[in-house]
Order: structure tokens, then C-alpha cells, then sequence
């Protein structure tokens, strides 16, 4: 098979790698496979799952564990797609630095944004949740309950924001005991929860399979509502692409990220099905409610005195955990957007520590934006911004398909070496998420008024990413040209690097040269 081969001209591809490589000049090799696998295991884990099930359980009834299933199999496809690329080009700008590589600056500026995008809105989602969380214990404290939310808000995103600015071995040690203790309050769930559906509830009622048919099936509400839903599902994944961003500054690539991405088909099996499966179990769908985590609902039914204060604690640690993961990708995100001329010169600043704060901060000011958002609609805030993030999210997971078919294209062209940990789904995996997220986005369109809004939103970024383009496609090529000239043979250009990227500098040498004869 001609992707098996060896390109002919072997040095030349390594010094066209280069040229992508360099965008992560300056970032600290400071993960561990340690804190890599757990945070691999963690890092979608978040608000999705803990908080935003409530409501789409109301909706969707018991249905609701086949859509994790089926949205957590092309999360894999996706993941294992971006696996490949990974061990092929580590890179902090992930499938954004792919994009660029396999389409050219354009599609990168816009996956960049897209994605930024999509995490700066799950930073709203998740410091929104966190003050939601805080509010449940009001019904403790007389005070806690006066608190506005829009001040919770406030306060997480600065804490985290602090968090942030610290150093990559900093973030991935509280990364990684954040997901600790996510993963063993899920594993306590699932263990009272698989008692409570063996030995039966405390209040004598029904529970297990009987307990589903008893509440009107899998489709109590029908097919439609139950799938319409399904934007929420594909937000509880988000995150899963992280260990992307984490390979820049992760040590020995090639050994610790295909562990980590491996080890996602057994967390959705277990954490996300098993999980959303078991609350249909023990409970009747329409005993969770918006606003309130579905885990939390569980143990208060137990009547197990603190049980659900703890858990409820437990899931803020969740939500703060996400929130710090977001902060973490979208200033990596940005940094390499920034180097590479498609952000303000600000994104690119790193600290002497080796933590790029210019993109963090940039973040930290969304979250602000969000925290105005809980002051106007604080009962809307996260259903919101938690549509917005599922768009960035399928943004995110077509840029990686097409890279990936990109890749494998040229490989079989001779151009580039596949690496031995490759897809086992191949371009036929990456073509199946492509229709699966026009689907989704199909049926966001029937999510009124949520979802057709947020979908409709969308087409105001094309003006606003047109104009931000044309601001600065003179340094994004500038730059470009000049990383290929400081990577690739001169031999391989005759003309001047500018004259191979833009029509304005090709048309001007062209001028030059008429003049000289």
C-alpha cells in the first residue's frame, strides 16, 4: 500500500513538518503520562453530564443512554482520528494547526475561532453551573440563598482564572485530582445504584427494567423531543479532544497518547451509558428536573442524610474542573492562533514559567461576558450558552474528519508516513461523522427556541470573521512565508515565499520582474 511507503523525498517532508512544529516554540514539556491518562479519562466528564442530564431526561426519557451511546461512537471515531494525527505532529493548536497544515491559513483561522469559541462559551456553561451548584445549598443557609447567582459566577471564573496563570505541571496536578475525584464519585453512584436496582429502592418503589415500562417506555414523550435533545449529548462530550491540546507540552508522545485515547471507548461504555442508564433505573425519567444534577435528585430520594450535599459538592468540583480544562485549552488554542498571525499579538504572550496568559486572559474575559448573561437570564443562561458551545464542538470534530481525510489522501499519494497507531475506521469513519453531525445540526433546528436561535446566531460570525480575516491576512502570510523559509529547502520556492501565499505579493513581483526585462 502506497501509505505504508516511505516518501521519496523523506528529509524534505521533515523539514515541511518543522514548519507546523515550530508554532509550539516556548511551551513547557510538563505532562506527565500520569496526569495525561487522567485527565484523558476526566476532562468531558463536566456539566454536561452532571448538570445538563437533568433536563434532557425530562424530555427524552430513558432514550436518552442510547444517545450517549450512539454520540460517544463518533466521539471515538473522532478521537482515534485525532490520535493518528498526534502521534504524526504533536501540536498545542491541535486539529487547528492540522487544518492549517492540510488546508492552508483560512480554514485554520476559522476552525481556530470556531473552537476558541466553543470553549470560551463552555467556560460560561460551567462558571454558570458552578453558581447553580452553590445556590442548591441555600436551602441550608438563609444567606447563601440571597447571594445573587451572577456574583458565583463572578467569583469561580476569577479563582480559576488565577489557577490558570500557574505553571502546565500546576494545571495538570489539580487536573488530575479533579478527574479523581469525578471518577470515584461516579463509581460510588454506580455501585449504590446497581444495589438500589438489585435488593429495590428504600420507598418501595419499582425500579429496573420494570420501572421503565412502567413510566412509558424508552419513548414516553415520542421520538422527536427525545432526539431534539441530542445538542446537549454532543456538549457532554466536549473535552474529549483535549488530550490534542495536552500534546504539546506532553512528554513522549508516541507512548502515553495512544494509551490515553484507548482508554475513551471503555469511559463512555461505563461513565456516560452506564451512568445516564442507571439514573433511568432507579427513578422515574420525570423525577429530575432542570438545574438541579440528576446524581444529586438520586441520593436525596435515598433519604440518605448527607449523601446528597457531599455529591452535590462533588459535582462542583466537576464543574470547576471543566472549567479549569477550558481556560487551559482556549489559551493554547489561542497561543497558537496568535504565533501564527490568525489572533491579536496579545494571545501570543507567555509568561517566564511557559504558560501563554495572553490567551487565558482573553478567555477569562467571555467568562466575564457570561457572568453579565446570569445577571439578565439566569434561568436560561446555560441552556444558552450550552447550545452554542455543541456548535463549536461539531466545528471541532469536522475540522479534525476532514484533516484526518486530508492526511490519509496524501499519504496514500506518497507525501506524508502514516504512523504505526492509526484509525482503525479509516476516511469511511471520518465521511460517517460528517453526515452524523449534519444530522445533529438538523435537528437543533427543531429545538425551538434555543436551539433554531442559537443555530441562526451563527450566521452572524460571517461577517464578523471577514472582517477580522482581512485585518490581518497580511500578517498571517507574512509569517507563514516566513517559518517556510526558515524550514524548507530554498530550492523547493525559486520565487519568494510571499509570492506563493498571496494574490496581492504574486501580482506585485510579477510587476517587478516585467520591469527588470
Amino acid at each position: 500500500m502506497a501509505d505504508t511507503l516511505r516518501p521519496p523525498n523523506t528529509e524534505s517532508h521533515e523539514k515541511e513538518k518543522a514548519v507546523y512544529a515550530s508554532e509550539d516554540h516556548g511551551l513547557q514539556k510538563g505532562m506527565g503520562n500520569r496526569q495525561l491518562q487522567m485527565i484523558a479519562i476526566g476532562s468531558a466528564i463536566g456539566t454536561g453530564l452532571l448538570l445538563g442530564t437533568g433536563s434532557r431526561l425530562q424530555t427524552a426519557g430513558p432514550f436518552l443512554a442510547v444517545l450517549y451511546l450512539v454520540c460517544g461512537f463518533f466521539g471515538y471515531i473522532i478521537l482515534r482520528s485525532l490520535g493518528e494525527l498526534i502521534v504524526y505532529r504533536p501540536s498545542s493548536g491541535s486539529f487547528v494547526s492540522y487544518a492549517r497544515e492540510f488546508y492552508g491559513e483560512k480554514t485554520a483561522f476559522v476552525t481556530g475561532w470556531l473552537y476558541w469559541g466553543n470553549w470560551a462559551a463552555t467556560l460560561v456553561a460551567d462558571g454558570t453551573a458552578v453558581a447553580i451548584y452553590i445556590k442548591w445549598f441555600g436551602q441550608y443557609t438563609s444567606w447563601l440563598d440571597a447571594v445573587p447567582q451572577w456574583l458565583l459566577a463572578l467569583g469561580v471564573v476569577c479563582s480559576i482564572l488565577l489557577f490558570n496563570m500557574l505553571s502546565v505541571k500546576i494545571f495538570g496536578e489539580l487536573e488530575y485530582w479533579f478527574s479523581m475525584i469525578k471518577i470515584i464519585a461516579l463509581l460510588i453512584f454506580m455501585v449504590v445504584a446497581i444495589g438500589v436496582v438489585i435488593m429495590g429502592h428504600p420507598n418501595g418503589d419499582a425500579t429496573g427494567f420494570s420501572l421503565i415500562s412502567d413510566a412509558g417506555g424508552w419513548l414516553p414523550n415520542g421520538l422527536l423531543p427525545a432526539v431534539i435533545v441530542i445538542q446537549g449529548v454532543v456538549f457532554a462530550y466536549a473535552g474529549i479532544e483535549l488530550v490534542g491540546t495536552t500534546s504539546g507540552e506532553t512528554k513522549d508522545v508516541e507512548k502515553h497518547i495512544p494509551r490515553a485515547v484507548n482508554s475513551v471507548l471503555f469511559r463512555i461504555v461505563v461513565f456516560y451509558f452506564g451512568s445516564v442508564l442507571l439514573l433511568t433505573l432507579v427513578l422515574p425519567y420525570t423525577s429530575y428536573v432542570a438545574e438541579v444534577s440528576p446524581f444529586v435528585t438520586f441520593f436525596e430520594s435515598l433519604g440518605a442524610g448527607y449523601a446528597a450535599p457531599i455529591f452535590q459538592l462533588v459535582v462542583i468540583t466537576a464543574a470547576i474542573s471543566s472549567l479549569n480544562a477550558g481556560l487551559y485549552s482556549t489559551g493554547r488554542i489561542m497561543y497558537n492562533m496568535s504565533t501564527a498571525g490568525s489572533g491579536p499579538k496579545f494571545g501570543a504572550r507567555m509568561s517566564k514559567s511557559g504558560v501563554p496568559y495572553g490567551g487565558i486572559v482573553m478567555a477569562a474575559f467571555v467568562g466575564l461576558a457570561g457572568v453579565f448573561l446570569n445577571y439578565v437570564v439566569p434561568e436560561m443562561a446555560f441552556e444558552i450558552v450550552l447550545n452554542l458551545a455543541a456548535l463549536g464542538t461539531l466545528a471541532s470534530w469536522a475540522a479534525v474528519a476532514l484533516s484526518h481525510i486530508k492526511f490519509v489522501q496524501l499519504a496514500k499519494k506518497g507525501r506524508y508516513t502514516r504512523p504505526n497507531y492509526r484509525s482503525p475506521f479509516g476516511q469511511a469513519g471520518d465521511w460517517s461523522v460528517l453526515a452524523f453531525i449534519g444530522v445533529v445540526i438538523i435537528l437543533m433546528a427543531f429545538d425551538y427556541p434555543i436551539g433554531t436561535f442559537a443555530l441562526a446566531s451563527t450566521l452572524l460570525l460571517i461577517p464578523v470573521f471577514a472582517a477580522m480575516w482581512f485585518a490581518w491576512r497580511e500578517r498571517i502570510y507574512a509569517i507563514a512565508a516566513e517559518r517556510k523559509a526558515k524550514h524548507l529547502p530554498t530550492s523547493r520556492f525559486p520565487a519568494a515565499p510571499q509570492t506563493d501565499l498571496h494574490p496581492r505579493n504574486r501580482n506585485a513581483q510579477h510587476s517587478k520582474n516585467q520591469d527588470k526585462n
